[in-house]
């Protein structure tokens, strides 16, 4: 039997995976109210086939609970924030659930930490709390993306780093249940590293679309043409800017080498900058867009848009909510409207649940976010003044980044 610790956006597709594959699950969270929902048969955020997937895992006989069980394998799957003053990963929450661990498990117990890390963490952290104890540590890092998490479960290759190879290969042969993705057996630091660099790497090739976009808007250039006739060249495949970068992955990781490496990370720190400073750049063409229109009601602008990317209800680190973090800095918020299709509770001031109010009550649309919702209506935008981060609207008077 295996105890998933962390039963959130990692946690629980991990968790109901194993089980819909046959592995024996009990799935723990200190969260009393999600293991709750849990155990009464439902799940806890939104996500293709997620729904399905938890129906499999439920018939196989996966358990939740508030408490840790003593098993022989452990798969830790809890947040890894950043501090944002020193950079560093806030380890935690991982130190605290193998302290808990400990405190249950049996000799020979192999734990595995999903949570995305920076190099040397379980060195620094985790060792010290096993330390004069007969267990085996592993990093398995995910490796999925909120919006296509079930199908990345099974076929994204991922990668096992152990001091042991024998545990590695054991590991390996548990995660094979069910992925069918290249597995690669490897040393822990190789594995913290590897996840981080991946991540980085993107949110570096995001940053170089940022800063090109900024360019162009500064000599009144098209960047999305440019973009498009430079991608022609074989060896050139240039991403699309946007209004920053968000999730819990590429907008954090990053950090992690800039506060452990300082001074060595420069291409890495500028990267965060830039992506960092799109919101204010984002808010910059508001305020320019409204003086062109001569627009002085920020109550008439809206916001589509809260998650970090479409067709998901993943706020965290999202644009929308560092710009509006940046509003109320600077007092400059007013009564700017904010909708998002799937965020259905309130959390923010003048947050609309209904696309039709939403639209009745504006005069210019930001938009932040490419849900299919607004895609597949972009015509409802028709005299209306329009501002396009994502690059999806084409009606005529567009303005973009």
């Amino acid at each position: 039997m295996i105890n998933v610790i962390g039963l959130g956006y990692i946690g629980l597709p991990t968790a109901l995976m194993f089980a819909a594959h046959g592995v024996e699950v009990t799935g723990t969270d200190y969260n009393k109210a999600l293991v709750d929902t849990l155990i009464a048969g439902r799940t806890t955020f939104d996500e293709d086939g997620l729904d399905e997937l938890f129906c499999r895992a439920v018939e196989q006989g996966i358990r939740f609970s508030h408490e840790y069980v003593s098993t022989d394998m452990y798969i830790v799957a809890v947040p890894t924030p950043y501090d944002k003053a020193s950079k560093k990963v806030d380890a935690e929450y991982v130190v605290q659930a193998v302290r808990n661990i400990m405190a249950v498990c049996p000799k020979d117990a192999v734990v595995v930490i999903e949570s995305t890390i920076s190099p040397g963490t379980i060195d620094k952290y985790v060792r010290p709390v096993v330390e004069g104890k007969e267990i085996h540590l592993v990093h398995a890092p995910e490796r999925i993306i909120p919006g296509n998490m079930v199908y990345e479960l099974k076929h994204n290759s991922r990668t096992i780093g152990a001091d042991d190879s024998k545990i590695g290969e054991k590991v390996k042969a548990l995660y094979s249940s069910f992925c069918e993705g290249e597995i690669v057996v490897t040393d822990i630091r190789t594995a913290e590293m590897t996840k981080v660099v991946e991540n980085t790497f993107r949110d570096i090739n995001i940053a170089f679309a940022n800063e090109l976009a900024k360019i162009c808007r500064s000599d009144n250039m098209d960047v999305y043409e440019i973009i498009r006739i430079a991608n022609k060249h074989p060896r050139v495949n240039i991403l699309s800017p946007g209004p920053g970068v968000g999730g819990h992955c590429i907008s954090v990781d990053p950090w992690f080498l800039v506060g452990d490496y300082p001074g060595l990370a420069n291409i890495i720190l500028a990267a965060r900058k830039i992506n960092d400073s799109m919101p204010d750049f984002v808010l910059e063409r508001i305020h320019n867009i409204m003086k062109e229109n001569h627009m002085s009601d920020v109550g008439r602008v809206g916001l589509y848009g809260l998650t970090y990317k479409e067709n998901v209800d993943d706020m965290r680190e999202s644009p929308t909510l560092q710009m509006l973090r940046s509003m109320d800095r600077h007092l400059c918020g007013g009564q700017i409207k904010v909708y998002d299709p799937y965020v259905t509770r309130d959390v923010v001031p003048n947050q609309y649940h209904s696309l039709d109010a939403f639209l009745e009550a504006v005069d210019m649309v930001v938009l932040l976010v490419g849900h299919d919702e607004i895609r597949e209506h972009m015509d409802r935008l028709k005299g209306k003044v329009v501002l396009d981060t994502r690059h999806i609207c084409f009606l005529d008077g567009v303005y973009r980044l």
